[in-house]
């Protein structure tokens, strides 16, 4: 029997998982299924529920879904703890829901790829929502100088940084408290996503600074386009995608897919809608 996997958000039309994990299972020999599933918004546990009736093994989760899924599950990773969500679920043999998270593992990889050099970095982190929380223990993992998160609310970057003032220096503070260089700033704000642009200092980024996107398109975000014209090298998070969902791969069957040429065939295909 093929064991079953899926991706479950609201809405999930969009989704890439179901290319990739295809891509992975084809690349490692593995038989399994692996589709897209849009959860009813007030239902989330009942859908993983029903998919495991029907032979589900496991499941990545996206938005807006991943802090139920942190809720329903009986064991978590301990970085799944420390996010407070959970983008992977595995159906362990005694039938209990084991919820790990692999978002920060997803971006530390890419930033990597990228011959970003985190130790020692001087990191800006843009955003104080779930998409930064996921992230932020795998980074203050690699020993950057220091990560200083900004947010429109100020106190609500202060208590995040506050909640991982024992992995690191990291402080937090409003968009008016920025004051560079850095040599590396992330934008986890759903700006993006409305072609907006956090209220940024021009003199934000070092000499060979990077900026990184959480998000990706076919065309670059308006956060890239200004970065760059400000002379960041720039990297959106396509590989981001890539790496997590290698990472959960790993998790459910115990073999790490090679990313490379996923990265590039998506690549090609968002050239080409260009």
């Amino acid at each position: 029997m093929t064991d079953r996997y899926c991706v479950f958000g609201n809405p999930i039309s969009h989704s890439k998982s179901p290319l990739i994990h295809t891509a992975f299972a084809a690349q490692t020999g593995e038989a399994l299924e692996y589709t897209a599933i849009e959860a009813p918004l007030e239902d989330f546990a009942g859908a993983w529920q029903r998919f495991v009736a029907q032979g589900g093994c496991g499941a990545n989760v996206t938005v807006p879904f991943k802090e139920e899924a942190f809720r329903l599950c009986d064991t978590l990773s301990q970085r799944a703890r420390r996010a407070g969500a959970v983008n992977t679920l595995l159906l362990g043999k005694n039938g209990l829901t084991y919820g790990d998270t692999t978002d920060g593992v997803g971006l530390v990889r890419d930033l990597k790829h990228h011959g970003v050099v985190l130790e020692g970095a001087r990191i800006l982190v843009l955003g104080a929502g779930g998409a930064v929380r996921g992230v932020l223990e795998p980074l203050l993992a690699t020993r950057p100088k220091s990560v200083f998160i900004a947010n429109r609310t100020a106190a609500k970057a202060a208590a995040l940084a506050a909640d991982f003032a024992d992995l690191g220096v990291i402080q937090g503070g409003g968009f008016d408290a920025v004051v560079g260089p850095f040599d590396l700033v992330v934008n986890g704000t759903s700006a993006s996503l409305s072609g907006e642009l956090p209220p940024l200092p021009d003199a934000l980024f070092a000499p060979g600074a990077s900026a990184y996107d959480m998000m990706y398109g076919a065309e670059p975000t308006v956060f890239l386009r200004w970065a760059e014209a400000r002379g960041a090298r720039v990297i959106d998070g396509l590989g981001m995608l890539v790496e997590q969902a290698a990472e959960s791969f790993f998790l459910w069957r115990n073999k790490r897919p090679e990313t490379g040429q996923v990265r590039a065939a998506l690549r090609r295909e968002l050239e080409e809608k260009r």
